[in-house]
């Protein structure tokens, strides 16, 4: 992972917002300064700003400053996305009743899947994976879903050393790989052959909202129990999930799904 050196006066204005967070009664301007180790003159036109933009107010009975309407309206849109991933976990359950195969819900950031919920197989013998796991998108069934609609151009942009392989399996070239998401465009299906993970396959989908990907799903199955017939099941099931989820997030009638503030 990349080392990223913080940014002082963004790090001051979180600091200060986390701070309130964590009080009912607030703070005073001096109290603030000494709790986060700041002279009161740096953090006063913070302060300022942020009382101007309603993201801290003060409570009149005590003069000091608390958590303001705006952080309320931020902390709400990420009780919503919540709530969108709540609405997920139930179709994951389904595709793996139907399956008996593990699924995966993942978002693309930057040029990695991030994958942010897992319903396992009930075989002892499955996939071994974790929430909050990373791994290129290029070489798994659910980041080729994620970039599915990617231009050549961007996929180069996001790759600019290559396709590495992880396993003798992987597509190494950005030819063949821009060829497998146009396919991904007609069929709604990614499909990876044990590119990431030797003796595992998976099958995927794109979540689209707004005509926007904003999420995928993907059901993963070790090379020895896949069949012709097996397969179909599992891309059966995840067209008809991900008709089903489309459709329950048409339903809620906001403006942007943004998961990946989870």
């Amino acid at each position: 992972m990349m080392n990223v050196t913080e940014h002082k006066p963004t790090t001051r204005v979180l600091d200060i917002l986390q701070l309130l967070s964590h009080s009912i009664d607030g703070f005073s301007l001096t109290e603030i300064a000494n709790l986060i180790k700041v002279p009161k003159s740096t953090i006063t036109p913070i302060i300022k700003t942020l009382y101007s933009r309603h993201f801290i107010t003060i409570n009149e009975a005590t003069g000091k400053y608390v958590v303001g309407l705006n952080s309320f309206i931020i902390g709400s849109a990420y009780l919503r996305d919540m709530d969108i991933l709540s609405l997920i976990q139930p179709e994951m359950k389904k595709i793996v009743m139907k399956t008996s195969e593990t699924c995966q819900l993942g978002i693309l950031i930057d040029s990695e899947v991030l994958y942010l919920e897992k319903e396992d197989s009930p075989f002892p013998i499955r996939l071994i994976s974790f929430v909050g796991k990373r791994l290129p998108a290029y070489c798994t069934a659910i980041g080729k879903a994620l970039l599915s609609d990617y231009s050549k151009e961007k996929i180069a942009l996001l790759y600019p050393k290559g396709l590495a392989p992880i396993t003798p399996k992987t597509v190494t070239n950005i030819d063949i790989l821009c060829s497998q998401l146009a396919a991904i465009r007609k069929t709604k299906i990614a499909i990876e052959r044990e590119e990431a993970s030797e003796n595992l396959n998976c099958f995927a989908t794109p979540l689209k909202y707004n005509s926007k990907i904003i999420a995928a799903i993907s059901v993963s199955i070790p090379t020895f129990r896949l069949n012709k017939e097996k397969e179909q099941v599992i891309i059966d099931q995840l067209l008809l999930s991900k008709k089903n989820l489309e459709d329950i997030f048409i339903n809620l009638k906001i403006d942007e799904i943004k998961l990946s503030d989870i």
